[in-house]
Order: C-alpha cells, then sequence, then structure tokens
C-alpha cells in the first residue's frame, strides 16, 4: 500500500492534485485543509496517503497532517460513509473542530457539513465520541511543535524503527538545532537524528 509521496506537485485544484514521483504522476484525492496547505504547482510536496482498494480501481487520498489522515480513517468505519464523502466533510469543517463537534455531541454542527444529514450525524458521533481522545490530544501536539516536512518524516522513521514519539522528537530538534540548513534534507536529517540518539 501506498502511505506516502513526496514528489513535483504538476497540478493542484482544491480537491485533487498530481504528484510526480519518480517519473510517475499520481493523482490524489485531497481537502481543502491540505490544498490550503500545500506549496505552488511545480515546488515539491509532501503528503500521508490512505490507499482505497476497490474491485474497479484504486483510489489515494492525500493529507497534509496526520491528524487528518486519522480522522479520515476513523470516519471510513461508520456504515454509510466512504472515502468520497469522508474527504467531502474533511473539506467542510478542520479536523480540530469537527473532533470538538464529535466529542461534545453537537448536531447541529455536523448537519451543516455538505452530505451529512441527522441520521448520519446521529451516527458519527455515537460511533466515534469516545475514539477521538488520542486526536484531540494529537492536533493540540501539532501546533506546539511542527518539525517541517523533514522532520515529520524523520520522527515517523525514527518511531517505525522502534524508538519512542519523544525521544525521536527530541533527537530531530537536537538536529535540527546544530544544523538548520538540514530542515529541508530528510536523509541528512534522518542520519543527524540517529546520531544524536546514540
Amino acid at each position: 500500500m501506498i502511505a506516502h509521496l513526496r514528489g513535483l506537485l504538476l497540478t493542484k485544484s482544491p480537491n485533487l492534485i498530481v504528484v510526480e514521483c519518480a517519473g510517475v504522476g499520481y493523482e490524489v484525492a485531497i481537502s481543502v485543509a491540505t490544498f490550503s496547505s500545500l506549496p505552488a504547482e511545480g515546488a515539491s510536496a509532501a503528503l500521508h496517503i490512505y490507499t482505497n482498494v476497490r474491485e474497479d480501481q484504486i483510489a489515494l487520498f492525500g493529507f497534509a497532517e496526520m491528524t487528518e489522515k486519522r480522522l479520515f480513517e476513523k470516519l471510513l468505519t461508520i456504515s454509510g460513509i466512504g472515502p468520497k464523502l469522508a474527504i467531502t466533510v474533511l473539506s467542510g469543517i478542520s479536523a480540530e473542530r469537527l473532533v470538538a463537534a464529535i466529542r461534545s455531541g453537537d448536531h447541529a454542527t455536523l448537519t451543516r457539513i455538505p452530505g451529512i444529514g441527522k441520521k448520519t450525524a446521529e451516527r458519527v458521533v455515537l460511533e466515534l465520541k469516545d475514539k477521538l481522545e488520542a486526536l484531540a490530544v494529537q492536533s493540540s501536539d501539532d501546533e506546539i511543535a511542527h518539525h517541517g516536512a523533514a522532520g515529520d518524516d524523520a520522527i515517523s522513521a525514527l518511531v517505525n524503527l522502534g524508538y519512542q514519539r519523544p525521544v525521536a522528537e527530541k533527537a530531530v530538534e537536537a538536529a535540527l538545532k546544530r544544523e538548520p540548513d538540514l530542515s529541508g534534507d530528510f536523509e541528512a536529517l534522518f542520519r543527524a537524528a540517529m546520531s544524536a540518539i546514540r
């Protein structure tokens, strides 16, 4: 499964982009929130990817923030919400406001989102209300510390190697403090962070 893409942003519109990676152009559906955080066409972009496989097609959905991707995946667990509706929901409201609305049982806010009726709003609150603790904490953490795309990727790579997230974050922060130029170079930053841990 494709979980992450980094490449040249060939085209972008509020709900669809094409990213070229190693000569292959990937069409990726995105939310308005992700669209507004992307650079201009022709620049390098990095996205967390959700790959949706059906009998007749493979569709990619891209997210600038991991919090948004996790929320998208939670929405897919609800009967009646598929990937297209989930991305529409995330285009209609910020991830933070959506989490707050679900946790407080705010049906009025949810039904204002295109594609969400009263019954779907009730199902979303009922099924997700107690499953969003981590996302609420995650979204505030994202606001406190953002390490740039290369930094976030380096942290993710260290966590995948088995290091605790706080250890990985400290190592990347230490590497960036010593060499601020590394902020745009994932490989060099990752190596520097590994040295910082050792």
